[in-house]
């Protein structure tokens, strides 16, 4: 392990942090619930109202926006939280703040931050403020570090804290960057006995937004949570500006503030239950939101049944089902690659020759007979329209034309194809043959209709 310069004296980290448990010097450890009626000069204050003890060890991941569980808070409670501090100039007034409301939060302070500035540390604690770390420089690629300089981040962090503190040490709580999750920085902090912070909801005061902006985003969040743990930066301007409206909202909607401080010999861990360990713990009237993990069932028998065998299937009037060659019957190869294997169902079956052909009666012969009258009729029809006629004179054609026109005056109703075809016809010969198609056609259809 990464060895750390503490006050003069190098040890592994380890020895100190086992030395601090033991003695339970974490900086707000032995802090002391405050209420609105403890905090002289201000009657109205919003206070403290309880102090909650955990143990690092049985909760190691906390915060709901990463991790499954969160702090064991009952509903309208919040804990504060405030991050990359200290800087005099905006923290100091952040203390000011809190200190007229006699409200308790916790700290993640940066190494190089406190080594800049260790009487600011130093006010943390003695105003009662649980402090916990962030890194030694605030890297927001700590996913992305190979484990060893992610080691040193968390080590250089937790010493140069400690040597601002002078006396004990930080809590051992812990927030990664830039809420930047890790298989490796995630095991090696639980190997230290350190609480890993997340949080339940945001007010995005790191960025550029108004005072006011963080404002409404605080109480909006807190209010469709209920309760959690809300992350600021005590670095930030708009945040100095936007948490006495805070601290007053939380007053007015009956909102209460719980201080949290690791558990130590002398001061046990709060009871709990472990549904209190989720934010919407499941009830009679909020449904489980996940479903259950499937257990790892472990066989007492690990023996094979019985293959059933091809006589107990039964095909076609109780005929077994046979396979045109057995299973383990070795296919030969086709361009190195083995042919698939039959199926196990027998194929398409062959049916008999009388089920199959459909016997249709004969036609009589009387269907194909043509009767006399139809077959004279037919005889005594015109020629085809493609036989040669002769050319008829100018004198010819203009007397046929009156003639069609003296045929066709008083019938306005024909159609101009029938027209042409009345008119051809008379054009052709006399109306005699003009009506001896006609009754020729007539004749025709009665034939078609009594046959059909």
């Amino acid at each position: 392990m990464i060895g750390n310069v503490l006050v003069g004296v190098r040890a592994p980290l380890w020895a100190i942090l086992c030395a601090v448990l033991c003695s339970g010097l974490f900086a707000g450890g032995v802090a002391q619930p405050a209420s609105a009626a403890d905090c002289p000069g201000h009657p109205g204050a919003l206070g403290t109202s309880r102090t909650l003890v955990v143990d690092p060890r049985e909760h190691p991941r906390i915060g709901t926006m990463q991790y499954p569980e969160t702090l064991p808070l009952e509903d309208h409670e919040v804990v504060l939280t405030f991050d990359d501090g200290p800087l005099p100039r905006y923290s100091n007034q952040i203390l000011e703040i809190l200190a007229s409301q006699c409200v308790k939060a916790t700290f993640f302070t940066i190494g190089r931050m406190a080594q800049a500035s260790p009487e600011g540390v130093r006010k943390l604690r003695e105003a009662g403020h649980s402090i916990g770390t962030h890194s030694q420089d605030h890297p927001l690629g700590m996913k992305r570090m190979s484990i060893e300089r992610a080691r040193q981040e968390i080590d250089d962090g937790i010493a140069s804290v400690t040597a601002a503190l002078g006396e004990g040490a930080p809590a051992p709580f812990f927030r990664i960057p830039g809420l930047s999750r890790a298989d490796g920085v995630e095991d090696y902090l639980a190997s230290l006995g350190i609480q890993i912070w997340s949080a339940d909801f945001l007010a995005d005061d790191w960025r550029h937004v108004s005072s006011s902006r963080v404002y409404d985003l605080a109480i909006k969040r807190l209010e469709d949570h209920g309760k959690g743990i809300l992350l600021l930066h005590d670095i930030q301007p708009r945040t100095v500006a936007a948490l006495p409206r805070i601290l007053n909202e939380l007053k007015a909607r009956g909102y209460r503030i719980v201080h949290v401080v690791p558990a130590t010999p002398e001061q046990p861990a709060t009871p709990t239950e472990p549904q209190q360990w989720q934010l919407h713990p499941p009830s009679e009237t909020v449904a489980i939101s996940h479903w259950p993990k499937i257990p790892n069932f472990v066989f007492a028998d690990a023996s094979m049944l019985p293959a059933p065998a091809l006589s107990d299937l039964d095909w076609h009037d109780g005929r077994s089902m046979t396979l045109a060659e057995p299973f383990d019957r070795v296919k030969r190869l086709v361009r190195g690659v083995p042919l698939p294997r039959e199926a196990p169902w027998p194929r398409q079956l062959t049916l008999p020759q009388e089920d199959a052909a459909i016997t249709l009666p004969v036609p009589a012969e009387s269907i194909f007979e043509i009767r006399e009258g139809l077959r004279a009729a037919m005889q005594a029809a015109p020629p085809s329209r493609h036989a040669e006629q002769p050319v008829p004179s100018r004198h010819q054609t203009a007397s046929a034309e009156a003639g069609s026109r003296r045929t066709l005056r008083g019938r306005p109703h024909l159609g101009r194809a029938r027209q042409h075809a009345v008119s051809h016809l008379a054009g052709g010969g006399s109306r005699q043959v003009v009506r001896a198609r006609k009754g020729t056609l007539k004749h025709l259809v009665q034939v078609k209709k009594r046959s059909v």
